[in-house]
């Protein structure tokens, strides 16, 4: 082949690769920021809307396969830059100053382990080189200090009065467990509760942020409508088990999101199957397909299945989440490809054009 017909022949591949790795829109978004022969070495750099740290070692193996069953066989050498953007929100509201992508995890059912998912997938991102944040906003049961293991821990203020997230794990983290005595219920009424998370929302010194994950409590009550009226989201996610009692419960909070114009990006279904640390025995517990028929049902996207393995668990109860304690483990990563899911879907989202401020640029290259 010539070098006109080599380069011709690779980007048909690459797209057609990268619509099949990572979304199927988004080739579309002109990924291949520049495809050159180098002496005896295909140079290739991709512009992608999703965070890339730790993408190389998946993409690249990929690519190069799909180049030499397309007849190519120069090296290939991989550049990556992540350009995330800023994404619309729900009218009549504007994206957050500073904060690019306001991404709601809920489920109207409790117990389903949605605080751990939105732990997991914070800190999915943060390793993947996102700038990220994380707000739990469950006035009545806090979570996230003890996942993350800063129970007890104060955040200190500016001399605005502004309150500094407390910071782990590469993470920027605020919760009323941080504000009040963890022995203590907070005995308030919905008004009350609703200001203190507006509060902790637009009062706290979030700095530059490409994701700002909304740990929602249980319910589409008051506090729930109230937040989803007030707060700029870019994109919420369902949680859910397999079984239908949960489903149930999911299927109103995913209706109460499409009632108030928060975009779903899709359901994930938690504690899926269960493998026996014995004899490998695989089982679905709580039963099979609920998360994928809720999805197919609301006309969305089923973005994953996480395991039911007792080590999340204790995992969590030891203040390290999955995803730092054992990241290389089928667990860990399981919460990775989930993170890359939804920054995927969220990126085949519309742009916001308030013009509030570009988008970050961060490169990395082999």
């Amino acid at each position: 082949m010539t070098e006109a017909q080599i380069l011709a022949t690779a980007r048909a591949t690459i797209e057609a690769q990268l619509e099949a790795s990572i979304g199927r829109t988004l080739g579309d978004l002109q990924a291949i920021s520049r495809l050159a022969l180098e002496g005896d070495r295909l140079q290739l750099n991709l512009r992608l809307p999703v965070p890339v740290g730790g993408l190389e070692a998946d993409l690249l193996p990929v690519l190069e396969e799909a180049l030499k069953s397309a007849g190519i066989g120069q090296p290939l050498e991989l550049g990556l830059e992540s350009q995330i953007q800023v994404r619309s929100v729900q009218k009549p509201l504007k994206p957050l100053p500073g904060i690019r992508n306001l991404v709601a995890v809920g489920s109207a059912k409790g117990g389903v382990g949605k605080s751990t998912v939105a732990v997991n997938l914070a800190l999915s991102w943060v390793a993947q080189g996102a700038r990220v944040g994380l707000l739990d906003a469950d006035v009545y049961g806090p979570s996230q200090p003890l996942l993350l293991g800063v129970s007890g821990k104060r955040p200190e203020t500016t001399a605005e009065k502004r309150i500094l997230p407390v910071e782990v794990h590469g993470l920027k983290m605020m919760s009323i467990g941080l504000l009040i005595d963890a022995e203590q219920p907070a005995i308030w009424r919905g008004p009350m509760v609703t200001q203190a998370l507006m509060q902790l929302l637009t009062g706290t010194e979030w700095g530059e942020l490409d994701y700002l994950v909304l740990d929602l409590p249980p319910g589409t009550g008051d506090l729930q409508l109230t937040l989803a009226q007030k707060v700029p989201v870019a994109g919420a996610v369902v949680v859910t088990t397999p079984q239908q009692l949960a489903v149930v419960d999911a299927r109103k909070g995913l209706k109460m999101f499409e009632k108030v114009g928060v975009p779903v990006l899709g359901v994930v279904e938690n504690m899926s199957t269960h493998v026996c640390t014995h004899c490998g025995h695989a089982e679905s517990i709580f039963g099979h397909g609920g998360g994928e028929g809720l999805a197919r049902e609301c006309g969305t996207e089923l973005l994953g299945t996480l395991p039911l393995d007792p080590q999340i668990g204790i995992e969590s109860d030891q203040g390290r989440p999955t995803v730092l304690a054992a990241p290389d483990t089928p667990r860990g990563q399981a919460w990775f490809q989930l993170a890359r899911r939804i920054a995927g879907a969220l990126a085949r989202r519309p742009r916001d054009r308030s013009g509030a401020f570009p988008g970050i640029v961060v490169e990395r290259s082999s």
